[in-house]
């Protein structure tokens, strides 16, 4: 395992032109750029659709472009946008497919928009899994949501509602409510007899098998929906030759709650506390995340005080998942299990009390808030933070003490798992996961906020590609976190007394003590309680350092309070598919260790 950055990264190039991917791409393939827009630091190729292969092999392989991390892929439904943002070539289509891509090697990201091809029924746009192994679940997410069909995907079926779900949630013309239930309330209506049964007691609908499976020659075992080990509703359907793992495929869904649908149907503000929701032991980095990107969307700037305090809470938030994951791994994977979790989960409830003490929760804080944070740190908050500065490294070597020497630990992590640098790439694996497999990709270095780029720390990387050098990497996650904290805990100490939310009135509440004195002051508190924040028309996307991984979310504002279209890039959702690369040519028994490695939260995977 090692520390820093390699040679080969090289410093962010102009993000807000990219004139030379612009300009090969002109000259590549003339007939197939549509359009190009920069706005927020971004830039966006509308490209043809039938042009979308050549156009993102060239992008992926060519010199000097080497846009080899699909960091997410989704739809949109544009039919209700306002004419003002259809103008643009390329626009009038009713639906397009969303592609962010990064080049680590040259340190930024760039959209491509294709418009799909075809009528309202079946929108149509080629598949990317050719190129991207990632493609494979992120294309079934958007045909399952938005109804976008991708030719040429190798099993296109629904990934997260049931199979025999009629419609599109994440078509405009679909409601918020979904699907009517089946019965009546009306007291003479024969079906009131069985009120209820039609939910409680649905027809049975047979889950098809995933493409490729041999079930005549392999048996099939359904591990889930209920396994305990597998760290919430998830099924593998396996296949299996004796005991050694075939194929192993997710099965997700389960615990799908429309967040992105609900998302267009809250103030921006009202958002923060679903956030919290999808990964519960990272709910300060999802608040964080999902603030940047609005903020992005905003343009306003974030008082350094306020900076730091986030920077903080995320830190903590980081240790304290890493905590809940060493704990539970163990649990599943070493006779040492049920000492670790009570030590891991004592210091983590020292985390959780620090979390108290600011927001009032010990779980959903909704803490970090667009334009700043939600009150300033209480007096004893330093004094908290530094106690735990002080104590937690002796802990963290008392874990490793148990742990890395472990000879049962060891037997079943070391060679267990393994995911190339390849693989891991084209799965579009990130976190802890893609770093393991010795790809520098921490967003923190990468493509610092919040004021990452003030502060000294190194990125862990490990060339094993197995589930012990995932184990390995967290846990030197967390002795970095702890000098991240450390440093931003003096910035708090410096700018005591300093602002702790955006002075823009139009982004963030005026103080209580102006509303008495100031009628400008007390218009703005009133507009932004009544109505929201209204961020102009256009469209961002903003990833960021998530414990499990990248933490992304695509924007698109109409210019209203609500959001247009608010999608959710989850780290678990995309790692938890990379179980059949990792899963195959193992014994039955080792899939335990491969999902507690991965480390996921249902939560996130099904939102």
């Amino acid at each position: 395992m090692t520390n820093g950055a390699p040679a080969t990264v090289a410093e962010p190039l102009d993000t807000t032109e990219f004139r030379d991917v612009e300009a090969r791409l002109k000259e590549r393939f003339p007939a197939a750029m549509v359009d190009v827009e920069r706005a927020h630091g971004e830039i966006d190729f509308t490209v043809r659709a039938s042009d979308l292969l050549p156009v993102a092999r060239f992008l992926r392989d060519e010199p000097g472009m080497e846009f080899v991390h699909l960091a997410d892929l989704t739809a949109i439904d544009r039919s209700a946008l306002p004419a003002r943002q259809r103008t643009r070539p390329g626009s009038q289509e009713r639906f397009a497919s969303i592609y962010q891509l990064y080049s680590i090697a040259q340190r930024r990201r760039i959209r491509l928009t294709v418009p799909a091809e075809g009528n309202d029924d079946k929108p149509t746009v080629p598949s990317l899994h050719p190129l991207w192994k990632a493609a494979f679940c992120m294309e079934r997410e958007a045909f399952d949501l938005v109804g976008v069909h991708y030719e040429g995907h190798p099993d296109l079926r629904r990934i997260l509602l049931p199979w025999d779900w009629v419609g599109h949630p994440l078509r405009k013309d679909q409601p918020l409510g979904g699907q009517d239930v089946p019965f009546s309330m009306i007291w003479n209506d024969p079906d009131f007899a069985t009120l209820g049964r039609q939910v409680l007691d649905p027809a049975p609908v047979q889950a098809p098998l995933p493409k490729g499976v041999d079930a005549r020659q392999h048996v099939m075992l359904n591990m889930g929906p209920h396994h305990p080990a597998t760290h919430g509703v998830l099924r593998i359907a396996v296949e299996l030759d004796g005991e050694r793992v075939i194929s192993a495929h997710p099965d997700t869904g389960y615990l799908h709650s429309g967040f992105e649908k609900q998302g267009e149907h809250v103030r921006y503000k009202d958002f923060v506390p679903y956030t919290d929701r999808m990964d519960y032991t990272s709910a300060m980095c999802n608040n964080l995340g999902y603030c940047l990107a609005v903020e992005k969307l905003l343009e306003v700037e974030i008082p350094p005080r306020a900076q730091a305090i986030r920077v903080i809470v995320a830190e903590l938030q980081r240790i304290a998942a890493h905590l809940v994951w060493i704990a539970t791994h163990v649990l599943d994977t070493s006779g040492t299990g049920m000492a670790l979790l009570m030590y891991a989960l004592r210091e983590r409830e020292m985390i959780q009390d620090i979390f108290e003490m600011i927001s009032g929760a010990r779980l959903t804080y909704s803490y970090v808030r667009i334009g700043g944070v939600w009150r300033d740190t209480p007096p004893a908050f330093v004094a908290k933070v530094q106690e735990f500065l002080e104590l937690f490294p002796q802990r963290l070597k008392q874990y490793e003490r148990m742990l890395t020497k472990s000879v049962v630990l060891r037997k079943r992590l070391e060679g267990v798992g393994m995911l190339s640098r390849e693989d891991a790439l084209s799965l579009g694996a990130t976190g802890p996961l893609l770093r393991g497999s010795g790809v520098y990709y921490d967003l923190r270095k990468l493509a610092p906020y919040s004021g990452y780029d003030r502060y000294d720390f190194d990125v862990p990387i490990s060339e094993r590609g197995d589930s012990y050098g995932r184990y390995q990497i967290r846990v030197e996650e967390m002795r970095q976190s702890l000098r991240i904290v450390s440093q931003a805990l003096e910035d708090v100490k410096a700018s005591e007394g300093q602002p702790w939310k955006s002075n823009d009135r139009k982004v963030a509440l005026p103080p209580r003590s102006e509303l008495d004195t100031s009628m400008e002051a007390l218009i703005h508190h009133f507009k932004l309680v009544t109505e929201g924040l209204r961020p102009p028309a256009g469209e961002v996307y903003f990833g960021h350092e998530n414990p499990k991984g990248e933490l992304g979310y695509y924007i698109v504002s109409d210019g209203s309070a609500k959001p247009y279209r608010l999608r959710v890039r989850g780290p678990s959702f995309v790692n938890i598919f990379a179980t059949n690369t990792m899963a195959s040519g193992q014994y039955l028994a080792d899939l335990v260790a491969i999902i507690g490695s991965i480390d996921i939260v249902l939560g996130e995977v099904d939102r």
